[in-house]
């Protein structure tokens, strides 16, 4: 039995999620940005030994311990996102840009007065954007196959090889059959035949299907390939985090922290997918929103054997979401040689379906070598396992994607080295550099798995590693009052697939090639803070 096979078979098992999410929503939300302050962003967010950052709540929050002082800050962020897509040797180009309120913290300083022991207690509350969604993509290339070849395989293999969706099972009847009511039924296959995107065999087989765009040669239906096809895609929101911080310094040595995170997902995609056939056409129009809470807690180490070293240790729990998606797409087709040349369809409005998300917990390794008051050089390493996100339904029912996830994910590294010079007092250079692995395995991201849909969202995503080189400055106005500022540039090569690829033989396997992507992120942050 195939994975598409058991995928589907535990689908079916779960009455009314047939817009069950899939592993590439279980990924998207799993991720996470270089963030935090600007003094640690510029850095590369190689903190986690260094401490004495308002950012050390969101990955060791011993951190917090060092402070000698309360203190309060802000953290403003323009953004602007840029991708150079190429598909079929044809190049596209988009950009996005935004502002945004990152980041506000507090720590408060609450001595003991002993000399030894425990030396002080600093508790600490923050705002932190983890993440942000805002970016566009626009793909134009000329691919051998149709996004309505690739809806007839999925009518046609629906339950798997063969075993397709019988045609009455597609057809709308006023007042006693809508198939968008029938939970055994993929939306994807129902939107495309009520659009004109396919229709059934000329052998007389009802469920077997063929794209609408080709003509006969003998017995056999050859499908046309596109003149050319549009793909794009906008996407907004981010994922927010409130984190309660306590941590204790202990000799001035041993510095212990932990915190307990609720965050907040706000996440919006609209996609446009259009084909031109010379006289024909066909597009299909996705829209989704997602929101989600969820919590977490971290904890973490911080050893000071001595003055020059520093040495740290923290685990993220993994990030336990109830989600909810509402969704809905429309599709058309014009073809002139028939006797109905438009037809459209759409999906039903208001459709939602709730669900809960375990994202990957990581681990989180530094060192730190301190030269006085003049200079630090910083590392952190951070290990974070995907294969172990895991989707369910509302009564915590696991999907058929996590068997997708254990098989197409693995483990995903994170490299950040930071580094400050201190010319004086008052001014401070910084620079940093940051390498994390794809935790995506080759299978996926060479096309080699077939990713199913979800719903009628077809497209999705692989990536490479993803590179940061930071810069930044700090400056203290006085004792009190500080000022830092960090340029953050980010690149990353992806793969964007319009569908997968399908490896079934009837009608035929489709092949899906990918317009490869070349994203380039550019980041300015600026931090204001006050000591007291």
């Amino acid at each position: 039995m195939s994975k598409k096979e058991i995928y589907i078979g535990l689908l079916l098992l779960c009455s009314g999620i047939i817009f069950a999410q899939g592993e590439m929503d279980a990924f998207r939300f799993s991720q996470t940005n270089l963030n935090g302050t600007a003094r640690s962003m510029s850095m590369g967010g190689a903190f986690g030994a260094l401490g004495g950052d308002m950012s050390a709540m969101s990955h060791n929050p011993a951190g917090i311990g060092i402070y000698r002082s309360s203190e309060v800050q802000t953290t403003l962020n323009l953004n602007s996102a840029g991708a150079k897509a190429t598909w079929d040797n044809i190049n596209s180009t988009s950009r996005k840009t935004n502002f945004d309120f990152d980041n506000f913290s507090y720590v408060g300083y609450f001595p003991t007065g002993q000399e030894r022991g425990v030396k002080s207690w600093n508790i600490g509350l923050s705002f932190n954007r983890v993440m942000n969604f805002n970016r566009r993509y626009v793909a134009e290339g000329r691919p051998l196959y149709s996004m309505a070849d690739y809806v007839a395989s999925q009518a046609t293999n629906a339950y798997g090889a063969g075993k397709g969706i019988p045609e009455n099972d597609l057809i709308y009847v006023s007042g006693s059959y809508d198939p968008y009511n029938n939970n055994e039924l993929p939306w994807l296959p129902i939107l495309g035949y009520e659009s004109g995107f396919i229709g059934t065999k000329y052998n007389n087989l009802p469920s077997t299907y063929y794209s609408a765009f080709g003509q006969w040669e003998g017995n056999d239906w050859r499908a046309y390939s596109p003149d050319r096809t549009t793909l794009r895609i906008s996407e907004s929101g981010s994922v927010d985090e409130y984190n309660f911080s306590l941590s204790t310094n202990i000799s001035d040595r041993i510095f212990l922290g932990a915190t307990l995170a609720v965050t907040s997902i706000e996440y919006r995609m609209a996609s446009k997918h259009d084909e031109d056939f010379g006289d024909d056409y066909l597009y299909m129009d996705n829209s989704l929103e997602t929101e989600g809470t969820g919590y977490s807690v971290n904890v973490g180490l911080i050893a000071r054997p001595t003055d020059a070293l520093r040495l740290g240790i923290a685990y993220n729990s993994p990030k336990w979401y109830r989600m909810t998606d509402y969704y809905i797409a429309e599709a058309g087709t014009s073809i002139a040689a028939y006797d109905q040349p438009e037809m459209e369809g759409v999906t039903p409005e208001m459709a939602y379906t709730e669900y809960s998300l375990r994202t990957p917990g990581r681990w989180i390794f530094s060192a730190a070598g301190i030269i006085g008051n003049m200079a630090l050089i910083s590392a952190d390493y951070e290990l974070k396992d995907y294969k172990t996100m895991f989707l369910s339904d509302r009564e915590g029912y696991g999907y058929g994607a996590n068997s997708t996830i254990s098989e197409d994910f693995g483990i995903s590294h994170t490299f950040r080295l930071g580094a400050e010079v201190k010319p004086s007092s008052q001014f401070a250079v910084r620079a940093g550099y940051v390498l994390e692995t794809s935790p995506m395995k080759h299978a996926l991201t060479s096309g080699e798995v077939e990713v199913l849909p979800v719903g009628t969202v077809t497209h999705y995503t692989t990536t490479n590693q993803a590179n940061y080189i930071t810069l930044g400055l700090g400056y203290r106005f006085s004792p009190n009052f500080y000022m830092d500022l960090a340029y953050i540039h980010r690149t990353q090569k992806m793969n964007l697939y319009p569908f997968s690829n399908v490896y079934y033989s009837d009608p035929e396997p489709i092949q899906s090639n990918p317009a490869e992507i070349s994203s380039v992120t550019s980041r300015f942050a600026l931090t204001l803070g006050y000591k007291f």
